[in-house]
């Protein structure tokens, strides 16, 4: 392959790396300004999906004001084909928690929650054992932060961190209008900072290895290693730590059964890139992923593939605004029209449009990122949805 795979054990799943709770003993020990600018330094992004630059993210939330402050873990993995987090959270918790707990001391928090989705609650019994662990780590650092576990109801609009917050305090889970952002005015109208399980995990390692060490794996705007979640028509389904940069090309040579015509990149809320692009990015300039990527050979119908996703999107929209509620049935609706006849193949322009509008006007991520997979699917294998 010619892009080179980060080795597993140089970075999230090292085995003999330095204990998680010896890194942030050591970043205990740097003032908390000189630990923001190394998350800052290392270009690293939001592993979550929206790719907020991190550094940033903290330096904002340290500024704000309050005896009370909270720290959440967003553990709500509901992106169809993403698995990593899982993997994380089961293998290396020690190193989300330690995360976490670095975030603590540099933003002044004193509260942390773990958000796990409900199909996670298996892993409560485990994680509450590290939790104690960590406590005892805590209180020898001198560290006042304590972290509980709150188990979500299964919604997948709850992996958008106001829609999570609501879910936190008893409500529907249904995002907030935006400003005020969460690091403002957060869980139970405190400043809050939400970065998800990937996110936490790797600030701890840029800590254990330095931001220049970092960040010279990936490119000038997508720093470091990326976990993926890989499944569909691969002989190697599973989660990998790639270097962010590589081209499509290598991955499908990687990880594709050698008949691969189409890669769906950052699950249903990403884009499905077809064979004549496989030489651009798996994760572009300005643009990051959750991480879900999905392989598809010639025996698969993209259909098939945009219907599922089409049913799953209108299955999880929360009702809330009508671009995205409304939006959702009538694509569906629309490309089973086109399939079936009773409406002609320009009708597809039309429901472009429409999905081009619900990107605008939606309210959240969920209505907004309808029109990637959508638009993707439809313009590169129209022929399919006709057919």
């Amino acid at each position: 392959m010619s892009t080179k795979q980060v080795n597993r054990a140089d970075i999230i799943f090292s085995p003999y790396s330095v204990a998680p709770y010896e890194i942030l003993r050591l970043s205990m020990q740097k003032t908390k300004p000189e630990v923001i600018e190394e998350i800052t330094e290392s270009g690293l992004r939001g592993r979550g999906g929206a790719g907020f630059l991190t550094g940033l993210k903290w330096k904002f939330f340290a500024n704000t004001d309050g005896d009370e402050k909270y720290i959440i873990c967003n553990a709500d993995e509901g992106e169809p084909g993403t698995f990593k987090d899982r993997k994380l959270l089961v293998e290396v918790p020690r190193k989300v928690i330690s995360g976490m707990a670095i975030a603590a001391y540099a933003c002044n928090a004193t509260k942390g929650v773990i958000y796990l989705r409900a199909e996670y609650n298996n892993l409560i019994p485990a994680l509450k054992k590290e939790l104690d662990i960590f406590d005892e780590h805590a209180k020898k650092f001198g560290l006042k932060f304590k972290i509980e576990i709150f188990s979500g109801a299964g919604a997948y609009v709850c992996g958008e961190e106001t829609a999570l917050i609501e879910s936190m305090e008893g409500q529907r889970g249904e995002p907030r209008n935006k400003p005020p952002f969460p690091i403002q005015n957060g869980y139970l109208g405190k400043p809050t900072l939400v970065n998800n399980v990937e996110t936490f995990a790797t600030a701890s390692m840029v800590c254990r290895y330095g931001a220049s060490t970092y960040k010279t794996y990936g490119t000038s705007d997508q720093r470091g290693s990326k976990l993926f979640s890989i499944s569909g028509d691969s002989p190697k389904e599973g989660v990998f730590e790639l270097e962010l940069g590589m081209k499509i090309s290598d991955f499908v040579e990687e990880f594709g059964d050698g008949d691969t015509k189409a890669v769906q990149v950052g699950g249903v809320a990403g884009f499905c890139i077809p064979r004549k692009q496989f030489e651009t990015a798996i994760v572009g300039e300005g643009n990051t992923t959750g991480g879900a990527t999905m392989i598809f050979n010639s025996t698969r119908s993209m259909y098939n593939v945009l219907h599922n996703y089409l049913d799953f999107f209108a299955e999880e929209s929360c009702g809330q605004c009508t671009p995205c509620r409304v939006g959702t049935q009538q694509l569906l609706k629309g490309i089973e029209a086109v399939k079936s006849g009773t409406k002609p193949v320009e009708y597809l322009d039309d429901l472009i449009k429409l999905s081009k509008t619900m990107q605008i006007t939606s309210k959240c991520g969920l209505g907004q990122s309808v029109t990637n997979s959508f638009t993707s699917i439809v313009q590169n294998f129209k022929e399919e949805m006709i057919y």
